[in-house]
């Protein structure tokens, strides 16, 4: 699956996306995988709370399953202005 990363998630890990295997059942589960890559993973995902997610475009929960899904995006909360 394609793992999209934006702003400071992008700045901390490095990269702007990645094709990523993985047998994660759940996002927490592909975060628990990806935070044991690298200790810039695990920076970056150090905090879930400052974290929202989208599957395949459409915003989702951490618990939510990852069957089918095609592209994760991680970024900050998004504010107005």
């Amino acid at each position: 699956m394609n793992v999209v990363y934006f702003a400071w998630v992008r700045e901390r890990i490095g990269l702007p996306q990645e094709t990523v295997e993985t047998s994660a059942a759940t996002v927490n589960d592909l975060i628990a995988e990806l935070k044991q890559r690298e200790e810039r993973y695990a920076a970056a995902f150090a905090d879930t709370s400052a974290l929202r997610v989208a599957l395949d475009q459409e915003l989702s929960d951490f618990d939510a399953p990852l069957a089918g899904v095609k592209e994760v995006a991680f970024f900050p909360p998004m504010t107005g202005g």
